[in-house]
């Protein structure tokens, strides 16, 4: 299993300056003494800040690429104690000591009279006022929250881990049993739907008591911090400096009435060639012509080395990042019990190479999910020389920018996965059609954010309430949810974004309008678009978003004229695909 053997890298090939080359966290006794070091290190000239930054940089990495294993082990095993034990003694007892310290090195520098001087050099701008934003929010009394947080989000992937329905007899994981709604069997879809949907509700009310907990720890952190609620605590924290919550509710009414209405058109033709009275959510994956689900790949080893190929046509850089996490067994792609859910690339930023986590079974999302995480292991590779690890960390509007363009941009290549045209024209056709109707779901979510942090004091029944008219708002109005109203009631549980990573949501939606864009330029021409591409993720976060978007010749704009071009060329991309061939 790849999974259990992806916890080793070669600590040789790491050079270090700062730290000792075999030098290993065990307790805060280990790490505490380097920290001391830079606060009580003389710096008298601008080189000698920067030298600084560097020293701090790599106990940073050092630090980071740790806590990054702890938390790979955990997922991928949910169920072992050792791992889960030794994720939460990071959280509980190195993350709350680096915190203030951490507060500390920030208010060094920025007092420091060479920072102007630094902070006038490309990078260290945009670092600079990441660095004056952090003084401005941190609060001793915050870091045992937010060790809470962390604990109580790391429940919602146990708890999901571990739910698991019959299927034929053998037990399967949630996301398992999701390839039968697939199947051209309409009953046999209805009745995996409702057992997936009834193993969800038996933790319902877990969930629920699970989210108000948090909810409410969140509001604590912002009215510690000043703020109003939670969500303009975390624009604050995010550090969202190009765009403002008024930018997040003009893409919530853009996509309203730009997207909307051909995700019900989708939705139409769905019903109809489906030759159906009523659409059911079991309906919704499964191909409306009648023809047996996609299969995209065979086995996890199968998955990879297509991955590789189609990368290598794209760009042999692309591939050989790819080839270099199978060497180094970076990967751990398939769905089994006691794995948390979902899916991330998590960069590891001393040893440069990251790692790809997901829960495959055979599905085409499954080979687009790698097509996505994918994207972000190039951009890891891409930012890797960059000068100090804090300029590597892109925000998650270019992060997702990488990631969902890689999607697009790979789909000239798919016939690495489908063979026969039929299936290829039509992956390509599913695959836009989900981008499509993926941008009312982030709108949902976001939208639904919004109201659960203005409202922290909410009850759960208002909750439901306003959960049902945010998502009817966004939904198509075909979709008959009678007698499944409590299924759609929970939703939103399934989410793990509002459990995890709260306000982590919209960044996919604005990056999918980049990504068609991006997509579109390089369909215009591979080599411009290519490079652009390229030249954007180099940057890192060395500039602000709207200048590493138009690195790539792309608008950071959610403006309705703008997503209305983009939608345009997406519906002249699907005409293509079902357009009659000409001999």
């Amino acid at each position: 299993m790849v999974g259990q053997h992806c916890l080793i890298y070669d600590k040789n090939m790491l050079k270090r300056e700062f730290l000792p080359q075999d030098f290993q966290i065990t307790t805060w006794d280990d790490l505490k003494d380097y920290f001391n070091r830079l606060l009580d290190e003389n710096i008298s000239s601008t080189s000698d800040l920067r030298q600084w930054f560097h020293w701090r940089s790599e106990l940073e990495s050092v630090v980071s690429e740790d806590g990054a294993w702890r938390y790979i082990r955990m997922t991928c095993n949910t169920e072992d104690a050792k791992v889960n034990e030794e994720y939460l003694f990071f959280v509980k007892e190195i993350q709350p000591q680096i915190a203030p310290i951490s507060d500390q090195l920030n208010k060094i520098t920025v007092a420091s009279p060479y920072f102007n001087d630094l902070s006038a050099l490309e990078g260290y701008d945009i670092l600079a006022r990441e660095m004056r934003k952090d003084i401005e929010i941190f609060r001793e009394k915050n870091v045992p929250l937010f060790t809470q947080l962390q604990t109580k989000a790391q429940q919602y992937g146990q708890i999901s881990g571990a739910m698991t329905v019959d299927i034929h007899g053998e037990e399967k994981t949630l996301q398992q049993a999701a390839v039968e709604l697939q199947s051209t069997d309409r009953a046999w879809r209805e009745e995996v739907y409702k057992k997936m949907s009834s193993r969800r509700l038996l933790d319902s009310e877990e969930l629920d008591g699970l989210f108000n907990e948090l909810v409410e720890l969140r509001a604590q952190v912002s009215k510690n911090t000043g703020f109003n609620n939670f969500r303009d605590y975390m624009f604050k924290a995010m550090g969202r400096f190009d765009y403002t919550p008024q930018d997040c509710f003009d893409f919530h009414d853009s996509i309203l009435t730009e997207v909307v209405p051909i995700v019900e058109e989708i939705a139409k033709d769905r019903k109809k060639g489906l030759n159906l009275d009523s659409l059911r959510p079991w309906d919704k994956a499964v191909d409306i012509q009648g023809r047996p689900p996609l299969k995209a790949f065979k086995s996890e080893d199968d998955l990879i080395e297509k991955g590789i190929i189609c990368f290598n046509r794209i760009d042999p850089y692309f591939g050989s990042c790819l080839s270099e996490m199978k060497e180094m067994n970076r990967l751990d792609l398939v769905s089994r019990k006691g794995k948390a859910p979902g899916g991330y690339n998590y960069p590891l930023p001393e040893s440069g190479v990251p790692f790809i986590f997901m829960n495959a079974t055979s599905t085409l999302r499954d080979m687009v999910t790698l097509m996505h995480e994918g994207g972000h292991a190039v951009h890891a590779f891409l930012t890797d020389p960059l000068e100090i690890t804090e300029f590597k960390n892109a925000p998650a509007e270019v992060a997702e920018l990488a990631s969902m363009s890689m999607e697009l941009i790979s789909m000239d290549h798919w016939d690495i996965f489908f063979t026969n045209e039929e299936d290829l024209l039509r992956a390509k056709k599913e695959h836009l059609e989900q981008v499509l109707e993926t941008l009312p779901w982030v709108a949902t979510i976001d939208k639904f954010q919004h109201w659960i942090y203005e409202n922290h004091d909410h009850s759960e029944d208002d909750r439901r309430i306003q959960w049902n008219e945010i998502l009817n708002m966004f939904s198509d109005s075909l979709t008959n949810w009678e007698g499944l109203e409590e299924i759609k009631d929970y939703l939103w549980q399934r989410q793990l974004h509002l459990y995890e990573v709260p306000f982590y949501y919209i960044e996919y939606g604005m990056a999918q309008l980049g990504a068609i864009a991006i997509w579109k330029n390089y369909c215009e021409d591979n080599k411009a678009g290519l490079e652009g591409y390229k030249n954007a993720l180099k940057l890192g976060y060395t500039k602000t978003i709207p200048d590493i978007y138009r690195a790539a010749g792309i608008r950071f704009d959610f403006s309705r004229q703008y997503i209305s071009e983009l939608m345009s060329f997406i519906k002249f991309k699907l005409g293509e695909l079902t357009m009659p061939r000409v001999n």
